[in-house]
């Protein structure tokens, strides 16, 4: 899994490089938080982000307002990195919309866990988002079977939106994820079955 860094001291940000490589994440690390910015901008963007709060150019608290003001279903978890002890700073890193916070100097286990936390919300989202994906699939096609349907009164066969008539079963497999097994009804043993077995016994 990837995890944004951004830290502008290098020290501090070499040293969680070190650490989550460790840990086998595949670490994207940036100075500031433009630069964190401008990384998240991609196709795939890293799904978990640590920020430091102190950063010149964009701070961790604007970063993560502005983060927030972005519409997706896969937001990135983001884990505030900070040396403030106030109870009101931690806070109003969260009111921003960090995810979770770790305080400077942090120990490693529980920086580990803190990420563990971020992964199953992150497996979480995805997975709703999949669901969502597919009911909105499931959407459509009910969609295509709404309204008014042009029906032959003789042969019962569908005229299509390419004025194509179609057999209903052809025409409802197109339509939606439903298949057919074929038998035959109570009617049709009566009407036609029957009476081709009573000539088959004569």
């Amino acid at each position: 899994m990837k995890i944004l860094i951004a830290e502008d001291d290098l020290t501090s940000r070499r040293i969680l490089e070190a650490i989550l490589g460790k840990w086998d994440y595949e670490v994207i690390a940036t100075s500031d938080g433009l630069e964190a910015w401008q990384a998240l901008q991609t196709d795939a963007p890293p799904p978990i982000a640590i920020i430091d709060w102190m950063m010149p150019g964009m701070d961790g608290v604007e970063f993560c307002r502005r983060l927030r003001q972005v519409q997706t279903i896969t937001p990135t978890y983001v884990i505030l990195l900070t040396s403030k002890k106030e109870q009101e700073d931690v806070v109003a890193g969260l009111d921003a919309g960090a995810n979770d916070y770790i305080r400077k100097p942090f120990a490693r286990e529980e920086l580990r866990a803190r990420i563990r936390v971020g992964e199953r919300v992150v497996e979480l989202q995805a997975a709703l988002a999949d669901r969502v994906k597919k009911l909105e699939e499931a959407i459509v096609k009910i969609k295509t079977l709404q309204g008014l349907l042009p029906i032959c009164s003789y042969c019962k066969k569908i005229r299509n939106d390419q004025d194509y008539w179609q057999q209903i079963e052809t025409y409802v497999s197109e339509h939606t994820q439903a298949e057919f097994t074929h038998g035959i009804c109570p009617d049709c043993i009566e009407k036609h079955i029957k009476g081709q077995l009573e000539k088959l016994k004569k």
